[in-house]
């Protein structure tokens, strides 16, 4: 398993435990080693939307959607 699905792994582990800054730090990381994943933006936008960051987290749902237009899972 690479990194980046390592780290992408215990953020959605975090987030079922709604530990959503916890989650939010992991895929905050894998971000810095992928900036062009939409689903990597897509889940930061959960973390942030759970945390009651409605700006931020449509920022990155808006960014999900910019790389990939037709994100079916974009929230």
């Amino acid at each position: 398993m690479d990194e980046i699905s390592t780290l992408v792994e215990k953020g959605r582990t975090l987030l079922d435990e709604s530990k959503f800054e916890n989650a939010l730090d992991f895929f905050e990381q894998a971000l810095l080693l992928n900036q062009n994943n939409p689903d990597l933006w897509n889940l930061k936008g959960v973390a942030l939307r759970s945390l009651g960051r409605y700006e931020e987290a449509l920022y990155c749902f808006n960014k999900s959607l910019e790389i990939e237009p037709r994100d079916k899972y974009a929230s």
